[in-house]
């Protein structure tokens, strides 16, 4: 009874475990990057350099959220660059400018994210495509709509929408207020819902999730779904910053690769099943904490994506790692 109360109260710990991990990883780069620029003479806590910071992460932050919860689902979505050029057109040309618009253009962007997300996973349940070739799929689809249709922006969103992008309350942009938001919904939907924890249940193994009575299909369609309205939350906030929709603003960020590196990042296994919300959060603040040092040290762009993969790899190694002793010490322990 003793060794099996002691298994059960190790579990939280274990699924924690990454995200602190990069909670600390965060706090000591900020620290490291607040001495270089200290020596070179400079002052890392600026108002300026800290909102600077803030406002170019909130796009990423609402993308790697969504991206979060499909890869715990076991799956991915690649199409979420151009879903992020597409729904910025979507609310800039339904809008046109018009203040009385913003609610019609708010809800054409959230359905036509639905609406992919919808695609997505029924191609990846029903067909049984591979999530990396549907998805990649649809981003190609929406690609061709993109270059078919559009040479430069277009359309435009009222000054009132641009409050979104540009507003404060208090010294935090209003933006960061709408990620975090985001982020505390998904988390309270992964931990508190019913069907939160059947992402998980699927993400771990999707055979077993389905003989125990969890409707795998309804489950990986739904994160699917909730991706891809995370994508348009981005569209809009992008929207609101440019004044106007563009159709490379999702690619030209590199939204796809970079959601899912800050989820890798964050601790959550790429295969599905374990980690969060929280993980994705320090993720993405890490690689927001790095790609502001190197602007400040005018760094060479090449050598910015050397640096970022090597975190990468080495976070996945260090996470990897902890994983083959953990399991080697549940092992030592399962009584005979």
């Amino acid at each position: 009874m003793t060794a099996l109360a002691e298994r059960v109260r190790r579990v939280p710990r274990l699924a924690a475990g990454p995200a602190e991990g990069t909670w600390i990883a965060l706090g000591l780069v900020v620290l490291l990057a607040a001495a270089i620029v200290t020596a070179r003479g400079g002052d890392y806590f600026t108002q300026a350099n800290l909102l600077n910071m803030l406002s170019r992460t909130t796009a990423l932050g609402i993308v790697a959220v969504g991206q979060t919860i499909a890869i715990l689902a076991g799956s991915l979505d690649l199409s979420v660059a151009y879903l992020i050029g597409l729904t910025s057109l979507i609310a800039a040309e339904v809008m046109a400018g018009d203040p009385a618009m913003i609610v019609p253009g708010v809800l054409a962007v959230l359905a036509a994210s639905a609406l992919v997300g919808l695609v997505n996973g029924l191609v990846i349940t029903k067909l049984h495509v591979n999530a990396f070739i549907a998805t990649l799929g649809a981003g190609l689809v929406i690609k061709g709509i993109l270059e078919s249709r559009y040479q430069g922006p277009a359309g435009s969103v009222p000054v009132l929408f641009q409050r979104l992008g540009y507003d404060r309350i208090g010294p935090i942009p209003v933006a960061v207020l709408l990620m975090l938001a985001v982020a505390g919904a998904a988390a309270l939907f992964l931990h508190r819902t019913r069907a939160g924890h059947h992402v998980y249940a699927v993400g771990g193994n999707v055979e077993v999730a389905r003989l125990s009575g969890v409707p795998t299909t309804r489950t990986t369609v739904l994160a699917h779904v909730i991706c891809s309205l995370c994508a348009g939350l981005a569209g809009l906030y992008l929207a609101s910053r440019l004044g106007a929709g563009a159709p490379y603003v999702g690619t030209d960020g590199g939204y796809d690769l970079e959601s899912i590196a800050a989820v890798v990042l964050g601790g959550t296994v790429l295969a599905g099943g374990r980690g969060g919300v929280s993980g994705t959060v320090a993720g993405v603040l890490l690689l927001a904490v790095l790609d502001n040092l190197f602007d400040q040290l005018v760094l060479d762009a090449f050598f910015k994506d050397v640096v970022r993969g090597a975190v990468i790899i080495l976070a996945v190694a260090v996470y990897a790692r902890r994983q083959l002793r953990a399991r080697a010490q549940r092992a030592v322990r399962v009584p005979r």
